[in-house]
């Protein structure tokens, strides 16, 4: 390597370096930012010389009184109607959309992209269209108030094949052929989709089971809707809304904090252990639909 050569490589080694140092500390800021509301809320929930809002971030007295206010309030029942809820349309959703996504992948069949593409159009809908017409129908089975948790339940699985578009293009990614050699081999369909692409598909089974999750985890427009009045209807988005009406706000202030803390751990723990199936799936289901 001759003298020029060798000046050239270092000049772009050197820009290269200082490229990626621009890179990191642009990342560097913006996780800091985006950072900065949620390390304020978990400082506010140890706070405990007043319950109110104040002016500063880091508390004066700390401890888990918060926490323990929590536990005694009607918090729980939220909580854990919030958790079923997540859990049954977790599991109930991801099969539907499996199923559904494997069918239109894999099968050839009279109307069938004629169903997609009316699918797809009912998709570009927004959901808050339907929200009077829902509620009338929730509120004639019963399922509103005390009873929001199973209509919650019902209203979330209810279009969960309309779901498809990621799910079935990582399907098309997998070769048919395994398909035929199984049904050669005499496996019938549910076979082939348990035993032989599913144990392949498994980015985008945890995306799937993530999204479903997440969905009912964090709603409050639709679940505002139909659960209020009765406390042990509630989900806990709805629950904490409450704490921040004018008469509530300066005694559930930093009660609310802690709850957002609580509220937060089991979606961030998901992401941090399933993260890298999260993304192959996300990545794989776009490949071709």
């Amino acid at each position: 390597m001759n003298e020029k050569t060798q000046k050239r490589h270092i000049g772009l080694k050197a820009s290269q370096n200082i490229s990626n140092i621009i890179v990191y500390v642009i990342l560097t800021v913006m996780a800091v930012i985006w950072l900065i509301p949620f390390i304020c809320i978990v400082l506010q929930s140890f706070r405990v010389e007043n319950t109110w809002p104040v002016g500063y971030v880091a508390p004066k007295t700390w401890g888990f009184d918060n926490y323990i206010a929590l536990w005694n309030s009607d918090f729980k029942r939220w909580y854990a109607n919030t958790f079923i809820i997540a859990l049954i349309v977790a599991v109930i959703q991801t099969i539907i959309v499996l199923c559904m996504s494997y069918t239109l992948s894999r099968f050839r069949f009279k109307s069938r992209a004629g169903l997609m593409r009316l699918m797809l159009i009912l998709g570009m809908f927004p959901g808050m269209l339907s929200m009077i017409i829902l509620y009338r129908v929730l509120k004639d089975l019963g399922l509103t108030q005390a009873n929001a948790v199973p209509g919650l339940i019902l209203v979330y699985v209810a279009s969960s094949g309309m779901g498809y578009y990621v799910s079935k293009g990582f399907f098309d990614t997998l070769p048919k052929s395994l398909d035929e050699a199984a049904r050669i081999d005499g496996a019938t369909r549910a076979q082939v989709l348990t035993k032989i692409i599913l144990p392949l598909a498994k980015p985008i089974v945890i995306y799937t089971i993530l999204t479903a999750f997440m969905g009912p985890w964090g709603d409050f427009v639709f679940a505002r809707y139909i659960s209020f009045g009765t406390s042990s209807g509630m989900n806990v988005a709805v629950g904490m809304w409450n704490w921040l009406t004018p008469d509530m706000i300066n005694q559930r202030y930093t009660m609310f904090c802690a709850g957002g803390v609580i509220v937060a751990i089991p979606v961030a723990l998901l992401f941090m252990f399933l993260q890298k199936y999260y993304v192959e799936g996300v990545t794989g289901g776009a490949v071709k639909g």
